[in-house]
């Protein structure tokens, strides 16, 4: 005995194998959360749905379940889709079904009950032996076409059946109605969309397969719950259909009514998705009795068949809209939606966002129409070889009778029709199973109809399948058809949240003027109110600036831009354009010092226009190059300064007994241009300037002659229209090509630009302009003239050049802008332009012109 047990415990000892049991856990729960995720949680990409979802779809169809045909009862159904697909318990299919059938859980119902299933209070369906189902029509587009092998099948959990692993779909189910679930270590939560709204985005995919999230968005503006309510910022929707998570905030419609004269009430007609009623209001009651929400003196539940209906009495004594916005802050009137975009993408969960979830429906809908298309191509061509048998049988048909009359067996006549007539062994088949009536003269017409149709559409069917644009416009085709039967406005408002809702939204996007003056004064006019005169007028006040202050800068912004400004000391300054105070023509302005902190020693001297803060590629791709009345340049990457703060921040180090000029915005690439008050210029390559950070000093752009001479400006050209302003302090100018200009190394001495007189004075200004420009010259007194930059040509480098401005009383130019041309500004000759008119008179016998003033070009360089 004591031998047998041994034997009996060694071969125990046998079976049993030692394993690591951290491995074996890590490994069997790995094994359970992947079949969580695909199998449970999960829903497919392609049609929306979780398997337990389509299990009771396709089970309701294999019932014959039909929108046409009558109810079953759900317990029916449930045992069908339990005991053939979904072996995990009733209650699982039941709720499932029941969700499909609630208006306020699916924005588009897949199921059509009958019964009580629920309510929005929170109560339970009736049991599953006394409510009953069928499918909605929408559903049945989900199924359509799935009997002609337009998707994959698998085996059910006993081997005995198939189950679809995915649904044709017409339409994008998920986006369309949305899921949630909770797997092993990953949720997903896709809000619902509005259906027309999707399926106008799907065919702009189609049309443009290259198409952005922002363009999409045009179509898809966000959730579209089918309880309604308001979703509040623009924010949040904006994120979650860009990167696939966002939190959509969601506010009940709340109304204020006043009745009896005086007392105030609020009125909810609709409540955030996923809330239930009952339980908010019981909620809602418990603060007030709590006291930690005031002014509510009763509440009612006023819902009904109609819809919903709460009331919110308010006591005399308290602000409704004050209450209001207590309700949304402290119960579930407003709630947050977390939008988790997460499905299976081919067995694998991913993060998509809305180019994503479109792209991967059309590639699914792409693959179900040309299989469906090979399957009726496949179909037609059996049952056009049918056919030519037949029509063979009915050419020879008493040769056929006496074969047939003549065999002892049906196989017999069978080999002999395939031996005599070259037949297959399926038309010979057919020829035997034809009916009598089939030969009547009728019948034979019919059969040779039949197939000549089914040419025509074998035909058709191979068209599809070699043309692609073909493919992609039968989906546009059924899509609009689903959009016309089943689209619907939208539930869901959608609002601008407060914190979205800054300054600049109520502030329209217009052009402006913006003038500094000398003494650091500064306004905005509307562009409106200037108006253009010919050259050499007299010009319109400007501004009613003191004797000893004029205007030095003048710019042309949009109201929403932003603003730098550059100081002499080289500090860096932000402000929005519509801070900037409004002021008209005449009117002074407001000193900078009182609207942003600029020391009141320092003046500004330089400012540049910004379109956005916000734009990466549009900051790392902006330069910002600077110069020095000494001649320095130095130059900056804009990120630096794309973070405003209120005290400024520095911009360059300035040496001793230099200032900062002149500012400007470049692409990386421009061709620089700096002019001397002695009327030289120089012209490099911005590309020869090494960006620098900040607090640098920068490096030589120009060597001046003696110590008295100073720089006056500089000019960054990108583009070959652009050609050299340059203005004398006596208000004498011309235009020069950059061409004229030779490139040469940074540093040197340049060319003559400006053939410098006692008549024309020091060079004050060097701007780059093009014919769709006009000039603004604004003198020391105030004067402003506009003219046109294409009534001034193209000259020499080293001429006079001519007279822009009548100057009186020794005043001399203080500055040069330029603004864009404008046609419909163009001032009719008359009396407001017959000074100028005057004045180009004298000018012509003055001898000024460019022809008289033109002197031999010197190349006096000396690099």
């Amino acid at each position: 005995m004591a031998e047998g047990t041994e034997n009996d415990n060694s071969h125990a000892e046998d079976r049993i194998i030692s394993i690591n049991i951290d491995e074996e856990m890590r490994s069997a729960y790995i094994d359970y959360s992947m079949s969580v995720i695909v199998s449970r949680a999960l829903p497919d990409v392609r049609d929306g749905l979780k398997p337990v979802h389509r299990r009771v779809l396709y089970g309701m169809l294999d019932l014959g379940l039909t929108n046409g045909k009558p109810y079953k009862k759900s317990a029916r159904i449930v045992g069908e889709v339990m005991g053939k697909y979904h072996p995990h318990g009733d209650k699982s299919v039941y709720d499932t079904m029941v969700r499909m059938a609630q208006e306020w859980s699916l924005r588009y119902l897949l199921v059509e009950g009958q019964g009580n299933y629920g309510s929005v209070d929170g109560d339970e369906p009736a049991a599953m032996r006394y409510t009953e189902a069928r499918l909605q029509k929408l559903a049945e587009e989900m199924l359509a076409d799935i009997n002609k092998d337009t998707i994959d099948y698998q085996l059910n959990f006993d081997d005995s059946l198939q189950e679809p692993t995915v649904l044709p779909s017409k339409f994008p189910n998920l986006l369309v109605n949305g899921a949630s679930g909770i797997a092993v270590g990953m949720a997903t939560n896709m809000a619902p969309h509005n259906l027309s709204e999707v399926i106008d985005a799907t065919i702009a995919l189609i049309d443009n397969r290259q198409i952005e999230v922002a363009e999409l968005m045009k179509y898809v503006k966000g959730p579209d719950f089918p309880t309604g309510g308001i979703i509040y910022g623009y924010d949040g929707p904006r994120e979650a259909l860009e990167t696939g998570r966002g939190r959509v905030v969601i506010r009940a419609r709340a109304e204020i009514e006043t009745y009896n004269g005086e007392r105030e009430r609020i009125i909810v007609s609709e409540i955030p998705y996923q809330v239930n009623k009952a339980l908010m209001i019981e909620r809602t009651a418990e603060l007030v009795n709590e006291k930690k929400l005031e002014g509510i003196s009763a509440i009612r539940d006023e819902s009904s068949r109609e819809g919903i209906r709460v009331v919110y009495e308010i006591k005399r004594d308290a602000n409704a809209a004050i209450v209001l916005n207590n309700l949304f802050k402290y119960t579930a009137l407003q709630t947050s939606f977390s939008v988790n975009n997460i499905a299976l993408v081919n067995g694998r969960p991913m993060l998509l966002n809305l180019k994503d979830l479109i792209h991967h429906f059309v590639e699914h809908r792409h693959e179900v129409v040309v299989r469906r298309t090979k399957f009726e191509l496949n179909e037609a061509e059996k049952r056009a070889h049918i056919l030519e048998g037949l029509l063979i049988a009915l050419d020879h048909l008493d040769e056929v009778i006496r074969l047939i009359r003549a065999s002892q067996t049906p196989d017999e006549a069978r080999e002999g029709l395939m031996t005599t007539f070259g037949l297959t062994d399926i038309q010979a088949r057919a020829i035997l199973d034809m009916t009598l009536r089939r030969l009547t003269g009728l019948e034979r017409d019919k059969i040779k109809d039949e197939y000549a149709a089914l040419m025509k559409l074998i035909e058709h069917l191979k068209n599809i399948l070699s043309d692609e644009g073909l493919r992609m416009q039968i989906i546009k085709d059924e899509l609009l058809e689903i959009k016309e039967k089943y689209g619907d406005e939208r539930r869901t408002e959608m609002v601008h949240s407060s914190a979205e809702m800054q300054t600049e939204d109520f502030i329209e996007d217009e052009d402006v003027v913006i003038t500094i003056s000398r003494e650091g004064y500064i306004k905005r006019t509307p562009l409106t109110e200037y108006r253009r005169q010919s050259r050499g007028g007299k010009g319109a006040i400007g501004s009613n600036s003191r004797d000893e202050d004029f205007i030095e800068h003048l710019l042309i912004a949009s109201n929403h831009n932003y603003m730098l400004f550059f100081t002499e000391s080289g500090q860096c300054f932000w402000l929005r354009v519509f801070e900037i105070p409004e002021g008209t023509r005449t009117s002074k302005g407001r000193a900078i010092q009182n609207i942003i902190n600029i020391p009141k020693e320092e003046n500004i001297k330089a400012y540049i226009k910004l379109i956005s803060l916000k734009d990466q590629n549009y900051l790392e791709n902006n330069f910002i190059i600077m110069c020095t009345k000494k001649g320095t340049i130095k130059k900056t990457s804009l990120e630096a300064y794309s973070r405003p703060r209120s005290n400024g921040i520095n911009a360059i180090n300035i040496n001793e007994g230099d200032s900062l000029l002149e500012a400007s915005l470049t692409s990386g690439s421009s061709e620089i241009v700096m002019a001397l008050k002695s009327g030289r210029a120089i012209r490099f390559n911005e590309s020869t300037v090494r960006p620098m950070g900040r607090t640098a000093t920068g490096v030589r752009g120009i060597t001046l002659d003696d110590e008295n001479d100073e720089v006056v400006g500089m000019i960054a050209i990108d583009d070959a229209e652009t050609t050299v302003l340059v203005v004398s302090e006596k208000g004498y100018g011309k235009r020069t090509d950059i061409e004229d200009y030779r490139v040469t190394n940074r540093g040197g001495k340049g060319v003559k630009t400006l053939n410098i007189t006692e008549k024309t004075g020091n060079l004050v200004a060097i701007k780059g302009v093009t014919d769709k420009e006009d000039l603004m010259i604004i003198n020391k007194s105030g004067i402003i003239i506009r003219i046109a930059v294409s009534e001034l040509r193209v000259m020499g480098r080293a001429t006079q050049g001519v007279r822009l401005i009548t100057l009186k009383n020794n005043d001399e130019i203080a500055s040069v802008a330029k603004i864009e041309h404008d046609e419909d500004e163009e001032v009719k000759e008359g009396d407001e332009n017959a000074e100028g008119t005057d004045t180009a008179a004298e000018n012509k016998g003055d001898g000024d012109t460019a022809e008289n003033s033109a002197e031999p070009s010197t190349e006096d360089t000396t690099e």
